[in-house]
């Protein structure tokens, strides 16, 4: 378990985190272009899953995306995840993708992934028609961890209501659209806040590493909805987690967004 997480720590970095860098940057940019920005790659990345075998894309170099690509069927998905699985051979552990039926808080998490162990953990909090920010969370050691990220995103998420709401309080004539941007952001950072603060449900998937055996006794679990083994991944630095979410039951697709609503960004750069 050691030797797996100090080969994880080095090979998280890069791509293994883009969910989380992209929720950062330089603060110097305009705000408006960074919520169109922020908007565009929170959209694709709930959408560029690929569901045929090998996944790895040429024209990325060797990254190898997991997940179900826009349009793409759920239910297929999810069969193939079954069917990889079934047929997975020998006893060498591997990684896999796991996503879970519900949203799940972070107390229930260590029961539904024992016996294998856990690299990080995928979070949104699931506000009724609003796309709100997909996070990825380091999670060697449950619950703690997951508290912990938790913890930390509350804070990230409280300045980011401050940072809209700054931009608010500025009399520099904002468009009247801007304007309506900046007070929904804030709004939805304030309630992403709220739930975070409170550890909520809202852990949707988990990145895995355990043999064919343990994986299976995992995918038996009522609140596992597929187990997806990456047998091909060479780095997780180079590789793109993105599994369903809970609600996606048909057709992979964004968060519909309701009348009134915005799509939730993280905090402007």
């Amino acid at each position: 378990m050691k030797r797996l997480q100090q080969l994880d720590q080095r090979l998280l970095p890069p791509v293994g985190n883009v969910l989380a860098r992209v929720f950062r940057g330089a603060q110097r940019l305009r705000a408006f272009t960074v919520v169109v920005g922020v908007v565009a790659v929170t959209a694709t990345l709930l959408a560029v899953h690929r569901t045929d075998r090998p996944r790895s894309d040429p024209s990325l170099g060797d990254v190898v995306r997991v997940g179900v690509a826009e349009g793409a069927s759920i239910p297929a998905y999810l069969q193939a995840g079954r069917d990889e699985l079934a047929a997975l051979p020998g006893d060498g552990p591997v990684y896999a993708l796991v996503s879970f039926t519900a949203y799940l808080g972070p107390d229930r998490l260590t029961p539904v992934v024992a016996d294998v162990s856990v690299s990080s953990v995928f979070a949104r909090v699931p506000l009724p028609q609003t796309q709100t920010e997909l996070v990825r969370l380091g999670a060697y050691k449950l619950p703690d961890d997951v508290v912990s990220a938790m913890d930390e995103t509350a804070q990230r998420k409280t300045e980011e209501a401050a940072h809209y709401r700054d931009l608010l309080g500025r009399n520099d004539g904002i468009p009247e659209e801007n304007r309506q941007l900046y007070l929904s952001g804030a709004i939805v950072a304030d309630q992403e806040a709220t739930a975070y603060r409170e550890h909520c449900s809202c852990v949707y998937a988990a990145v895995v590493y355990g043999t064919p055996a343990a994986l299976r006794a995992v995918a038996a679990r009522p609140e596992i909805r597929v187990v997806d083994p990456i047998t091909e991944m060479q780095r997780l630095d180079r590789t793109v987690f993105l599994p369903p979410l809970p609600e996606q039951t048909t057709v992979a697709e964004p968060v519909s967004e309701g009348a009134g609503t915005v799509v939730a960004s993280p905090r402007p750069s």
